[in-house]
């Protein structure tokens, strides 16, 4: 009789003694192949990998009792059983429940369709693995490794997506905010650390008055208790003599980007308009701040992403597309086209006239307008990241002035508890170190 053949998949990128242990297990069942979970997909419902799929599969091919190792693209199970369609399915039983429960009911569906059989296994649950995994997560988010994850998203993926984050308690939410649609995961890629939402959680207008100081202790308070990639409002970028500094200073700490807009003065809100006095700075000007930008920078792994605002003040499409193409000559690692039109047509019209002369300059966009677009409308018209950049805050203060008021009408909290996140819940989002 031909010996069976059996299959396993892992996202991991530490082997200790549990993944070792069922590796075996499976292998004393037939001839083992493992599918390894590319960057992607992993990406899509856990933290970044450390190590990306080669040397992860690499790692798996050295261990004894694996046979091959092959590619897995989908956290679903129904193409890799058709293509290699083994004999035994080995998991562990911890898919019995949760997010992973659809991917188990399907599987054990196309496995009954050609023969198949689901082995499962005990699930390990030790200290010392879970140690292990608090570890990795620490060391995610370790600056020199932060940084470049929002270049390597973009060489991963077609479409990023963001949420603003203005403290500790948003940076969970981003961090942790995840949906499951038929067992396929959803959750943000990066977080954008808004001068706006920064400004108004501190209670301030939004014109560049909270110092860099005060903002670079909310980057540290985002960057304690998360992972994902950080995207920072510049504003301005403020004097090209003082950019350089500013950009040195965030590279340090592990952001990932900078957007700055291409206007002097006294900041004022973009979605203004000309209903303010706004001025665009000149294309020279901007270029030699970019440019001031980049050579200051130590690695390659930060970002200095240029928006454009002359869709914003009437200036059209062509001062709009001359701007990008000048910016990205001076070295802008992106481009972020702004619009305060009710419908994206004009910001998708740039993105058209755009990629006739540049495919792979990655292009911005912020929704806010325009909220009616999807990701995937986005996405077919060549735009790279998504930035949705103060739905938190606008959301927060609505809700909290309604438990202000039920309070004050009943004279009692009882009435505003049914609003409120048990303290269980809020101590559960919070880690304890």
């Amino acid at each position: 009789m031909s010996k069976k053949t059996v299959y396993l998949v892992t996202s991991t990128d530490t082997i200790h003694g549990g993944h070792i242990d069922i590796i075996q297990k499976a292998a004393e069942l037939g001839e083992l192949t493992i599918g390894v979970l590319t960057d992607e997909v992993v990406a899509s419902y856990k933290r970044f990998p450390l190590l990306c799929f080669e040397e992860r599969a690499k790692m798996f091919s050295g261990v004894k009792g694996v046979a091959r190792v092959v590619r897995q693209d989908y956290l679903g199970y129904k193409e890799c059983l058709l293509e290699h369609k083994p004999d035994i399915l080995v998991h562990g039983d911890d898919w019995k429940e949760g997010f992973l429960k659809p991917l188990r009911e399907e599987a054990i569906s196309v496995l009954n369709s050609y023969g198949g059989k689901l082995v499962e296994f005990p699930y390990t649950y030790n200290s010392q693995y879970e140690h292990l995994e608090y570890m990795r997560k620490k060391q995610a988010s370790i600056p020199d490794v932060r940084r470049g994850r929002l270049k390597k998203l973009l060489s991963l993926k077609p479409l990023i997506t963001a949420i603003e984050a203005h403290n500790g308690i948003t940076g969970l939410i981003a961090e942790k905010a995840q949906i499951f649609d038929c067992g396929k995961p959803n959750q943000f890629d990066a977080m954008w650390i808004s001068s706006l939402c920064d400004s108004t959680a501190k209670g301030k207008p939004d014109i560049e008055l909270v110092d860099m100081s005060s903002r670079i202790r909310t980057i540290d308070d985002i960057m304690e208790v998360t992972t994902k990639p950080i995207i920072f409002d510049g504003d301005t970028g403020g004097m090209t003599e003082h950019f350089s500094y500013t950009v040195k200073t965030l590279e340090r700490l592990g952001v990932s980007a900078i957007i700055i807009e291409d206007k002097i003065g006294l900041k004022r809100n973009s979605l203004f308009g000309n209903d303010v006095e706004q001025t665009q700075i000149d294309i020279v000007s901007f270029c030699e701040k970019i440019s001031e930008g980049k050579n200051s920078l130590k690695t390659k792994d930060f970002m200095i992403i240029a928006r454009i605002e002359s869709l914003i003040l009437g200036k059209g499409m062509n001062d709009a597309l001359k701007r990008a193409y000048s910016f990205v000559e001076a070295g802008a690692d992106g481009i972020m086209i702004h619009s305060r039109e009710k419908t994206p047509t004009e910001v998708f019209e740039f993105s058209r006239e755009f990629r006739k002369n540049n495919k792979s300059t990655p292009l911005v966009v912020v929704p806010s307008s325009f909220s009616s677009v999807t990701e995937e409308e986005c996405m077919k018209q060549g735009i790279n990241i998504v930035i949705y950049a103060n739905q938190l805050i606008r959301s927060a203060f609505p809700a909290m002035m309604e438990t202000a008021q039920t309070i004050l009408r009943n004279k009692r909290a009882l009435e505003a508890d049914e609003r409120c996140m048990s303290i269980n819940e809020i101590i559960t989002l919070i880690p304890e170190k």
